[in-house]
Formats: structure tokens, sequence, C-alpha cells
């Protein structure tokens, strides 16, 4: 079993790598860091949050990540996804095998969650969220027509994470790469992506301390808001 394991942590690796070296190649991928960085702001990341999700073509953001950090992803890395994208045929099956646990959840606070969860505390690992839920149309909405606001799963994860580091992805978009709906990407178009790397215990205490332990997930809710609305790149417009 352990082989096994290893074996598709190794399998998983080799896909992120080539996923970041042919982005390099198809795409001028840019991060630019908010404020003044950690040292080595790579290290000790036990969340990864990516902030406003446009599109399904984001593992192309691989391309500026370093290779310790996929590494990490490939043999630690938790990653919910949303059940009706792993069950579509092609996709899915690329999710399923984007790191070494792909969870698929539903919509609600259910086992699915749960299972989540309970792998957080692994203190190898590194969990890859999404918090909106959802993706951001052409409309600037979700599919239902509405606004895209944070949800508060995240909040469980910071909760459950003792120590380290969450970095913050803020994405430009990609809709001028590949839009919900479209049948076709984009190429050699620029991707532009913001970060910032926070100490988790540190972040949640602040948090604690505005909100309370009743009110955390509420102001976590907040403050991802304005950060998502103030450090996301400007999105290109498609063209």
């Amino acid at each position: 079993m352990l082989r096994l394991i290893l074996m598709r942590s190794y399998a998983v690796f080799l896909l992120l790598l080539f996923i970041k070296y042919t982005s390099r190649v198809l795409y001028t991928a840019r991060i630019e860091w908010v404020g003044t960085p950690l040292p080595d702001p790579w290290r000790d990341v036990r969340v990864l949050a990516m902030l406003n999700h446009t599109s399904l073509f984001e593992p192309i953001y691989a391309a500026v990540a370093p290779n310790r950090l996929l590494w990490q992803i490939a043999a630690h890395g938790v990653v919910p996804v949303a059940q009706k994208t792993t069950d579509r045929r092609l996709v899915g099956w690329f999710f399923r095998f984007m790191a070494h646990k792909v969870v698929p959840i539903t919509r609600e606070r259910d086992h699915t969650w749960a299972d989540v969860l309970s792998r957080v505390h692994d203190p190898k690992a590194l969990v890859v969220i999404l918090p909106e839920g959802r993706m951001k149309r052409r409309t600037g909405l979700d599919l239902d027509g509405q606004p895209m606001t944070i949800r508060g799963g995240i909040a469980d994860i910071l909760q459950a994470v003792p120590n380290g580091r969450m970095l913050l992805a803020y994405c430009g978009g990609l809709h001028h790469v590949h839009a919900p709906g479209d049948r076709f990407p984009r190429f050699f178009r620029k991707v532009h992506l913001c970060a910032e790397a926070v100490d988790i215990g540190v972040y949640r205490n602040s948090l604690i301390e505005i909100g309370g332990e009743d009110g955390f997930k509420g102001v976590v809710i907040e403050d991802l808001t304005r950060r998502r609305d103030e450090c996301c790149p400007p999105e290109v417009v498609p063209g």
C-alpha cells in the first residue's frame, strides 16, 4: 500500500511539473507579492486559498510555483473539488489526479466536508481550497446570477490547522484564457497572480479577538472578501 501511495505521489508530481512547464511555454505568467513578503514565503504552507475563481484552467498558475510546493501538493495535498466537476468524464479524471487526495464535495455540510476536515489534522497536509466554492461567469456573477461571496468552509479549515502559513493567491481572472462555457482555450496570453503569506496562528487569533469564537466564521468571510477586492489584479478583457 505504501508503495502504491508513493507511486501516485510521483505520478501526480510529474503531472504538475508538466502543467507548470507547458504553461510557461503557452502563457506569460507573473506573480507579485502583496506588501513585504515573509522570508521564504513558500515555506511551511499548510493552506493555499485561491480567490477570484473564474476558470477551470487555473492550474496554469502552477507556472509561478516552486517545485517544492508542487511536490508538497503531490505528496500531502488535500483538495476539495465540487462533485459535479469530478463527475465529468475527462475533466473529472484530470482533477482527481491533481493532488495526493482529491475529495469530491457537495454544497452541503455533509459527510463529504467532514472527510476533508478529517484529513486536515495530518501535520504534513496542505489544503488547496477555492473559498468561493463556484466560478465567476462573464457577467461577474455565479451560475445562478448571484454575487461571488466567500463561503464559510475556509474558516473551518483555519480552525482545524494548528500552525503554519496560509498562502492567499489573488487571481487576476482567466476569462481571457478560458471562461465557463468556452469550448477551447486561448494561448499566448498574460496571466497575473498576486500573493500574500500569513501566519495561520496569528491570523486566527487576531480575528478571534475581533469576533470571538462564535463570530469567527463571519469575520473570516468579511476579511477575505476585503482582501480579495483590494488585492486581485485587474481582470483582462477577453478578446
